[in-house]
């Protein structure tokens, strides 16, 4: 890096709805890959903006992520979210062991049986939410509870248990420095009740993905006891964040943009392809995920990222590059792909992608199918937003039929 590189101080604290941050917006246009200084950890990151550089970063091998292990990586929160052992902060060639180990017990057609299951229980949410009435909070009703209750079901949980694992979940997302005690505690209650709870599936096995996990080979080997239990809790939170917060978003935009919405009505078929426009046109967290570390001195269009560098993209950013989408801040539930990057992209693309297209596609449909005249039962304008961890999403979400 040259001395006189701008270094631009990157919070990523933009929680104003669901508006665009406006510093990953200019940095797209005027600085695609940029010198950055993040809330928590030491030094400074490279940031990649655009679609193509981000595609390069996350499929080529120089840059890893197990060489931060051990590094105080800049980040958005106090504590580093990801564990020493789990899948996500793994390189090729050990992440694809655990990768193909994970897939056996985790396939499209798994997923697709789970689709009458979770047609029931959105079907059950609805039932509960007519007898109500509306006003209703969209979020009590449904978001709140659909993913957390198919991940957990996918992973045979106790219901019992649920409420607490999801609050350790959320404590682990804060950003806050007050909560950095939170969080850390958090990541060791989850990873004991996983130890615990994957030892029991490895003794005495279920039908259920973490008994497949704890049972899996490749080859001889099987998964050791910690990588077992961290891989039980990158599921759980993983398999549920994203989708409770994006069914709340989504149904928010659509809401907010009677138009599209209109087309959607009028062709229920265009579903599928609406939903991955909505899933790239929403900015449905803060900042940057996991940084990565380059091994030895890579370019990228014509910028030297040196050995030791460690380098951040944003998928946010990637997904309204103009290069790749026309008019990319415009919704429009007509445009095709290409692929967006709200699942990730490359070595570590999101493993559970379809069971949340699966149960966006369930619960967004029967939703339209069921409320007709669904409308906000507020302004816009009243509605409150998460302003306590990475994600964005509304806090309650009043509707009305």
């Amino acid at each position: 890096m040259s001395p006189d590189t701008e270094v631009w101080q990157c919070p990523f604290a933009h929680t104003n709805g669901l508006e665009f941050d406006p510093l990953l917006q200019q940095l797209l246009n005027e600085a695609p890959i940029a010198r950055i200084r993040m809330p928590h950890g030491e030094g400074e990151a490279w940031l990649v903006t655009r679609y193509d550089d981000v595609k390069f970063v996350t499929t080529d091998r120089r840059f890893s992520r197990a060489a931060g292990i051990g590094r105080d990586l800049p980040r958005m929160t106090p504590a580093p979210i990801a564990q020493v052992e789990a899948i996500n902060l793994m390189d090729p060639p050990e992440h694809n062991r655990l990768r193909r180990l994970v897939a056996k017990g985790f396939t499209n057609r798994q997923v697709e049986q789970l689709r009458s299951t979770t047609q029931r229980i959105v079907d059950g949410f609805f039932d509960e939410m007519t007898e109500h009435g509306a006003p209703a909070d969209l979020i009590r009703f449904l978001s709140s509870r659909l993913p957390l209750t198919t991940i957990c079901e996918l992973l045979e949980i106790p219901a019992s248990d649920r409420r607490q694992l999801r609050g350790w979940a959320m404590d682990m997302m804060a950003v806050g420095v007050p909560d950095r005690e939170a969080a850390d505690e958090a990541k060791k209650q989850l990873r004991a009740y996983f130890t615990d709870l994957t030892a029991q599936r490895r003794r005495d096995p279920g039908e259920d993905l973490l008994s497949s996990l704890a049972t899996a080979r490749d080859g001889d080997e099987l998964l050791d006891p910690q990588e077992l239990a961290v891989l039980g809790m990158v599921l759980l939170v993983t398999g549920h964040d994203t989708t409770t917060y994006q069914l709340s978003n989504i149904t928010y935009t659509l809401l907010t943009h009677p138009e599209q919405l209109a087309k959607l009505r009028t062709d229920p078929e265009l579903l599928p392809t609406a939903l991955e426009e909505l899933l790239r046109f929403i900015p449905f967290r803060q900042g940057v995920g996991i940084a990565r570390v380059a091994t030895e001195d890579v370019e990228i269009d014509g910028v030297t990222v040196r050995e030791g560098e460690v380098i951040h993209v944003s998928y946010l950013a990637a997904n309204r590059d103009p290069q790749m989408w026309e008019r990319p801040g415009e919704l429009d539930l007509e445009r095709g792909s290409p692929h967006h990057m709200t699942f990730g992209y490359g070595t570590h693309h999101c493993l559970g992608s379809h069971l949340a297209r699966m149960e966006l596609q369930v619960a967004i449909g029967t939703l339209l199918d069921r409320f007709p005249h669904l409308r906000l039962a507020v302004p816009e304008d009243e509605i409150d937003w998460n302003t306590g961890s990475i994600w964005r999403y509304p806090l309650a979400l009043p509707v009305a039929w």
